[in-house]
């Protein structure tokens, strides 16, 4: 079975932003606590100082955020191009089957349909595993297939056309496979980013604290936008476990091309 070793992949969208809400709020709530109670005990403080260094921390966040998101939407619009590009390798090879002998055009076609039929069903998660290795089995039929047109007509003119794009099909399968199940965003990036999200939060509150100022509605302003953001990011490492799914239209137009 293939699978991933994300936490977050065992959590709901929702899960994940009610708890970096949690966390975020708990952080600020904790900083701000640790500074009135220095300020009770009379340790000196410079606001100022504390609100420079606080912006600091604040941008760095900013900037592992745009990092982050950076990386998710990459992986994002590779997985697209990814579908629409295997899509076309099958639609070809679909057609230049029409140039192998009979009855292994016939064959060839048989199985290329049932091949994007699998490929549909691989994005559903829980038919995922058992697609993936139909897939597989899918290729070594395939292939056999090409072997034995070698040998019964060999120096075949259409068999020299559709081996490289049956070819490309089977590479594509191990990109997208790559794609979408292990070329994930790396578990130390959102360690770092929680951490210093963590940190700028705690300096939040803490600062607050020094100023006197009461819990701000900005401060649950800033927790709910972050967590929106990590949400957003989330949804965007998941290739079909969020809303933002890659879309599969254009396997779909193939597979309806495909006349039986």
């Amino acid at each position: 079975m293939l699978t991933t070793n994300y936490l977050l992949d065992t959590l709901p969208t929702w899960a994940v932003f009610v708890g970096t809400v949690v966390v975020t709020w708990l952080a600020i709530e904790v900083g701000y606590y640790v500074g009135r109670l220095r300020v009770r005990r009379g340790v000196p403080e410079k606001a100022d100082s504390i609100a420079a260094m606080h912006g600091t921390i604040l941008a760095l966040l900013a900037f592992i955020l745009a990092f982050t998101f950076g990386m998710a939407s990459t992986r994002y619009d590779a997985r697209k191009r990814l579908v629409l590009t295997e899509a076309n390798a099958i639609g070809t090879s679909f057609l230049r089957a029409d140039l192998l002998p009979s009855p292994f055009d016939t064959e060839m076609k048989t199985l290329l349909r049932e091949y994007v039929d699998t490929r549909l069903e691989m994005v559903q998660p829980d038919k995922r595993d058992a697609a993936l290795a139909r897939s597989e089995e899918l290729h070594a039929l395939l292939w056999s297939q090409a072997v034995q047109v070698s040998r019964e007509a060999p120096g075949s003119y259409g068999l020299l056309l559709f081996t490289p794009s049956l070819n490309e099909v089977i590479d594509l399968h191990a990109e997208r496979v790559v794609a979408a199940i292990y070329d994930r965003l790396p578990a130390g990036v959102w360690a770092v980013l929680y951490l210093v999200a963590i940190l700028a939060m705690l300096a939040m509150g803490y600062h607050l604290a020094l100023t006197d100022s009461r819990r701000s509605i900005t401060s649950v302003a800033l927790a709910l936008a972050f967590s929106l953001v990590i949400v957003l990011i989330v949804d965007l490492d998941r290739p079909q476990g969020g809303v933002l799914t890659v879309g599969q239209q254009a396997m779909e137009d193939a597979r309806a091309t495909m006349i039986e």
